[in-house]
């Protein structure tokens, strides 16, 4: 690190310059982000996905299908709506309720809009549709509509927790620093981070599909982490200042707080490199996302950030507003000692508070992110939701079974299977419509189809039916059920009936067996996620700190303190309380906290062990060593957590359901985690354990 402190300080013009021309060359790709984002990212490889692409390439099925809502129901502005639609080159078709009357109820109408396949614009498409139908009484909704305007929310929210965070974020850095130069220097630090990674991003769009929470997240840790790096940065830039040059301070900060930023972003790192395991595509998103915007977090916190204070020079104390009082140090000694002196009660009344806040993670529901991501102010949503209302959209639940038989479907044996398969699904309580060849054509046997068949007239009225179920090898039988597709009766069926012997080979596919797949890989990956981040963390801290009872600590801490956290988020978001509507956890929640959080507080951790170590090597007692520790650390960490706090917790005033939650969910967190962790759990119990915290075995007992 000396070398490349020497390097930094030596070459201060050279690289704000190439900063400046990299953020100027990416900035230019990043504002073309939000065009290459599509979808919430919840894809898995598996059965649903090759059955839909089956279905579109041999039966020319339209994979996406956008409503068009009349209300109230006109059969003139139906016609004519319908009309303009029909000059959109990308429509496969279009099924109107004035040709089938379950589409018209209570006064209310829509159209299925079937899209081609194979469009690789739809929210240009989806912006046609609406260009079009600008008209009183006519919305529209559905999958690529609903993901559109997602989009254009997450926008708006990005927008709105910039406004929210980023000017209390200053008014935090004022009170930790006093000037405004060094108070904004992290700010703009962020900035530069998140428009570069965005750049970066643009740039693997080509090759990679992102979801559109990566507009999100990514700034949302990009900006958190860029301002407390600086944060740590510049306070110790500053306390090397008081008695040595500036370039000498500066090469100091970088060799000792640049250690630490370079721990923490390892880290996050780990965190972010166990939800690759998780084969979903948003987690693949959200970690290679959080991997480039961490990575030029510590980048720029290490060249960018001390070549511009080399520049500055001592004006980073310029334009003073507020005076830090040193006094502040002897509050947080007395605080520290407060703690020394009664751990065990401390300890009980911590374990406590945080028993409280699990008690409502018993009732956590999650559930994949639907229509109810937005809120009801948008159109997609509030006619969905309309739809549903009057027809029961998600009352029921449509299932395909596509199955492959070498000798095709047009013999006996074909016609008897075909039937034995529809009697089975039929034999099941959930099943309340098949539609087969026999349904469809209120045939009643095998034996009555085959002698139907044999006679010419009959024969070519059946074919259109028989071609709609099976081409060639394949077969495809709808399966309606009486089940929400989301609802987990409905994926248990979907995991059941794979697994059937149905006497020829077969996969399911449709919206239950979507959720089953993303469930089933979330929770059988889950483990090994977790066990990569416990694993790794409990040797990067033993081996930092040379203890085995730290970093077991540790990491009991860290899973009670976000089970907390996980159980505040359900005592808000699922029952209903600090005026949000009562719901439901969005499935990749608990998963994408746990990994982000767990690696930001071994941040605050190390920070605190490490400065308690620094007091026990240099021959204070254990006891003494923590209260200085605490005391030295106490007013940086608790400035970095507010500042992860108040960028993050921005987003609890956000519009996009997951975005709210993911934001509001890494706040509690960290708030847990520099309070009651950091502040009273690690001290008392480093002071009730002594010098044993400081075991390993087969070590050299530590210099003193």
């Amino acid at each position: 690190m000396k070398t490349f402190s020497a390097f930094i300080t030596a070459h201060a013009k050279a690289i704000v310059a190439l900063w400046f021309v990299i953020f100027i060359t990416l900035a230019m790709f990043a504002i073309q982000l939000p065009s290459k984002l599509h979808g919430d990212g919840f894809f898995v490889k598996g059965d649903h996905t090759y059955v839909t692409n089956e279905l579109a390439k041999t039966f020319d099925l339209p994979s996406d299908t956008i409503l068009v809502v009349f209300n109230p129901a006109d059969d003139k502005k139906i016609q004519d709506t319908l009309k303009k639609l029909k000059k959109i080159k990308e429509i496969h078709s279009i099924q109107s309720p004035l040709d089938d009357a379950s589409l018209q109820k209570n006064g209310i109408a829509y159209a299925m809009v079937h899209i081609k396949n194979n469009v690789d614009h739809l929210p240009d498409v989806v912006k046609d549709i609406r260009s079009l139908i600008e008209n009183d009484g006519v919305s529209i909704t559905g999958g690529p509509v609903i993901s559109e305007d997602i989009n254009t929310a997450s926008q708006k929210d990005l927008a709105s927790a910039e406004a929210i965070g980023l000017p209390i974020a200053i008014i935090v850095l004022l009170i930790a620093f006093g000037t405004v130069i060094a108070s904004i220097l992290p700010i703009i630090i962020g900035i530069v981070t998140v428009v570069t990674a965005f750049g970066i991003l643009t740039l693997f769009s080509g090759n990679v599909n992102l979801s559109i929470f990566v507009l999100n997240i990514v700034p949302m840790l990009g900006l958190a982490l860029s301002i407390d790096f600086a944060l740590l940065f510049i306070n110790r830039y500053r306390e090397e200042r008081a008695h040595t040059s500036i370039v000498q301070a500066i090469q100091t900060a970088i060799q000792t707080a640049g250690r630490s930023i370079i721990f923490s972003a390892v880290c996050v790192m780990i965190g972010l490199g166990a939800m690759i395991v998780i084969d979903v595509e948003i987690f693949h998103n959200i970690a290679l996302g959080g991997a480039i915007v961490v990575f030029l977090a510590v980048l720029s916190g290490l060249t960018l950030l001390p070549a511009t204070m080399m520049l500055i020079g001592d004006n980073l104390n310029k334009w003073r507003l507020l005076r830090v009082k040193p006094g502040g140090a002897n509050r947080w000694r007395s605080f520290a000692g407060f703690v020394m002196k009664h751990p065990v009660t401390i300890v009980i009344a911590a374990l406590l508070l945080l028993g409280i806040g699990m008690i409502p993670l018993k009732d956590i529901k999650l559930t994949i992110p639907q229509v109810d991501s937005l809120p009801t102010k948008y159109d997609a949503r509030a006619a969905y939701d309309k739809l549903d209302e009057t027809f029961g959209l998600g009352d029921t639940s449509t299932l395909y079974l596509l199955a492959e038989r070498k000798e095709g479907w047009e013999d006996s044996e074909a016609r008897e299977l075909i039937f034995n398969i529809q009697e089975k699904l039929l034999d099941d309580p959930l099943v309340s419509n098949v539609s087969t060849i026999y349904t469809t054509a209120n045939i009643k046997s095998p034996e009555e189809l085959t002698a139907s068949l044999k006679i010419p007239q009959v024969a070519e009225q059946l074919k259109p039916i028989l071609n709609t179920f099976s081409k060639d090898k394949q077969l495809f039988i709808p399966i309606t059920l009486d089940a929400a597709g989301s609802s987990t009766i409905a994926q248990q069926f979907a995991r059941t009936w794979k697994d059937k012997d149905l006497g020829v080979d077969f996969a399911l596919g449709g919206h239950a067996k979507f959720n089953q797949e993303i469930f089933d890989e979330i929770s059988s990956k889950i483990f090994l996620a977790v066990s990569i981040i416990i694993v790794s963390t409990f040797f990067i801290l033993m081996l930092a700190f040379r203890s085995i009872l730290i970093p077991l600590k540790a990491i009991i801490m860290n899973i009670i303190g976000l089970s907390s956290a996980f159980g505040i988020l359900v005592y808000i978001f699922q029952y209903g309380h600090l005026g949000i509507e009562a719901g439901t956890i969005v499935l990749i929640i608990p998963v994408i906290v746990f990994c982000l959080v767990f690696g930001l507080s071994m941040d605050y951790e190390v920070f605190l062990i490490s400065r308690i170590q620094e007091e026990y090597q240099k021959g204070a007692d254990n006891t003494r060593a923590t209260i200085d520790g605490l005391t030295s650390t106490s007013r940086i960490i608790t400035s970095a957590a507010l500042i992860m706090i108040v960028i993050t917790g921005a987003f609890a005033f956000t519009d996009v359901m997951p975005v709210k939650q993911i934001g509001v969910g890494i706040a509690i967190a960290v708030a847990i985690d520099a309070t009651i962790i950091r502040l009273m759990l690690v001290p008392s119990l480093m002071k009730l354990f002594g010098d044993w915290n400081w075991w390993l075995p087969f070590a050299k007992k530590q210099n003193r």
